[in-house]
């Protein structure tokens, strides 16, 4: 009896046949995670340079004397539905801001004569009024897409929610939000108007 039980425990110790199943219930989860984070990266890169050459295309027409306000809007229709194609569920939201320069578009900022240098547009100091709203603003954009000589931003910002939920295990938001931009000058087909000049209060 002592015997048989001995040789037993001894094959018991032996057998291995029940190993794989342990090691590929510790080993899978792991593994499927980390082949979900790289296909959600694969999948933000894909859709980013989809994004981004869509943008830029759709930038450089717009900039083009016969693009009209209907005929951006068709432009940027089409770069949804493209968009959409890769993200079903994508929000696309678009946006076009103006300058009179590649320097205004660069800082923004609407000039002033900062006569007492406290970077301040304090109450009777001049300014240019970029977006002819009648006071000075620190964004000076005009929306749309501007006219002859303008420089234009044309931005266009995708957000859609992660194809796997492990997301969040590994510290990244559930919501995605890719954002690509362009800066292009529209065509000299005309005079470029001027902003006119205010005074701050």
């Amino acid at each position: 009896m002592f015997i048989r039980d001995t040789l037993i425990n001894r094959n018991l110790g032996r057998d291995m046949s029940g190993a794989t199943i342990v090691e590929f219930a510790v080993v899978a989860p792991i593994f499927f995670g980390i082949l979900m984070f790289i296909f959600d990266m694969g999948f933000m890169a894909y859709a980013r340079s989809i994004l981004s050459g869509e943008v830029n295309a759709v930038g450089r027409a717009s900039a083009l004397e016969t693009a009209t306000d209907q005929r951006r809007a068709e432009m940027d229709a089409r770069v949804a539905e493209k968009v959409r194609l890769i993200a079903p569920d994508g929000a696309v939201t678009f946006e076009r801001d103006a300058f009179n320069s590649y320097g205004l578009a660069q800082t923004r900022v609407e000039p002033f004569v900062d006569d007492n240098e406290n970077d301040r547009c304090d109450a009777g100091e001049r300014y240019l009024d970029l977006n002819g709203n009648s006071r000075f603003d620190l964004n000076g954009a005009r929306a749309g897409g501007g006219g002859a000589r303008d420089v234009v931003i044309y931005t266009v910002t995708l957000r859609y929610t992660r194809f796997f939920p492990l997301a969040e295990i590994f510290g990244m938001n559930r919501n995605v939000e890719i954002q690509e931009r362009t800066i292009l000058k529209n065509q000299p087909f005309d005079q470029q108007s001027q902003p006119t000049s205010g005074v701050c209060v």
